[in-house]
């Protein structure tokens, strides 16, 4: 791999992208001292303390968009931020209370008619057999928990519904037409990703952990199937967008989300990801690294508002971006593709 690549991405302002560009692309110990402390540093790189301190400041609701605790634990679980802060507490027990409310533990058939249970805001919809619920939800919940090293003993209850609401094919979907009988990408990578993560930690019972990462393995299917980007009936594209980089991607879903998510289930050496591989390899610039291509938020702007904390980079198809960059090359390296 091309030396000033890697020095670039070491010479970020953002420890996150030191940190992880030590041990997830150059393989090094995370436990060795110094990247223990650049570790520790994350606490107070801008773009963690952008998110914690824009949250404290303006108290969104849970699940509001890009702002809310939800996905302001979700983008620290992804910097690499330390485990165990406290600091965090209170925003895990809100988002807890959001996702394990009891409206989650109650269900009803609704093609038995509107008599035959709650109202639809009231439980979990069973259509045609199967359960409709966003799994992007409770997913990402238990992602950010693993992965902040939070759990409290709730995120059992978090695989708990996961795995009770899974479709067969692995995945999950919260489209209510009776004619939809496979998962949704977008409902599935996140769960994938948080079961994963649980099944990895050392939290919970090891009997939790094992069925996590089984549920997890199921999920990815969902995506290995469709090669992470192609129609199983005839090979093409599903989406065009979905061939562009982005940076966070929240719950929509791109080539390098998928293949970050395939690499985290332990999943990155199998055959089928071999074309969104190699698309992924394509797209490096030729100044190197990898460009935000698109976007999902809104930069910080005091008198618009905006839908995020923190300006990720921008997006010039000609530059690098750290965030992105540092995303494919953990990709890379977890499959043994890092370049010359």
């Amino acid at each position: 791999m091309a030396k000033s690549l890697v020095d670039r991405l070491l010479a970020s302002d953002e420890a996150s992208v030191r940190w992880r560009t030590r041990v997830g692309v150059l393989g090094e110990d995370p436990d060795k001292p110094a990247n223990r402390r650049l570790r520790n540093g994350i606490r107070t790189s801008p773009a963690a303390r952008r998110l914690i301190d824009g949250h404290a400041r303006l108290q969104p609701r849970t699940y509001a968009k890009w702002r809310g605790g939800h996905w302001v634990l979700m983008a620290l679980a992804d910097l690499g931020y330390p485990p165990g802060d406290e600091e965090l507490a209170p925003m895990r027990d809100g988002v807890l209370r959001t996702w394990l409310h009891g409206h989650y533990f109650r269900e009803f058939d609704a093609d038995a008619g509107p008599r035959a249970g709650p109202p639809r805001a009231s439980g979990i919809a069973i259509v045609n057999g199967r359960y409709r619920q966003c799994g992007s939800l409770q997913g990402g919940a238990l992602l950010a928990v693993a992965r902040l090293g939070l759990d409290d003993g709730r995120a059992a209850d978090l695989v708990e519904r996961l795995r009770h609401w899974q479709w067969p094919d692995g995945g999950w979907n919260c489209d209510r037409d009776r004619e939809a009988r496979s998962s949704s990408v977008y409902e599935t990578l996140i769960p994938m990703r948080g079961l994963a993560a649980y099944a990895s930690g050392s939290d919970g019972r090891p009997t939790d952990r094992r069925q996590a990462r089984r549920a997890s393995r199921l999920a990815a299917e969902v995506l290995l199937t469709r090669r992470l980007l192609f129609r199983r009936s005839d090979g093409k594209l599903i989406r065009g967008d979905w061939v562009k980089l982005h940076s966070p991607v929240y719950w929509h879903y791109d080539v390098l989300a998928a293949l970050k998510g395939i690499a985290e289930a332990g999943l990155i050496d199998d055959p089928r990801c071999a074309d969104a591989l190699e698309l992924l390899e394509r797209k490096q610039l030729p100044t190197g690294g990898w460009a935000a291509e698109a976007k999902f938020y809104e930069p910080p702007d005091a008198e618009r508002g905006s839908r995020d904390h923190v300006d990720w980079g921008g997006v010039d198809k000609g530059r690098m971006n750290e965030w992105v960059t540092v995303d494919a090359l953990t990709v890379l390296a977890a499959a043994g593709r890092l370049p010359a």
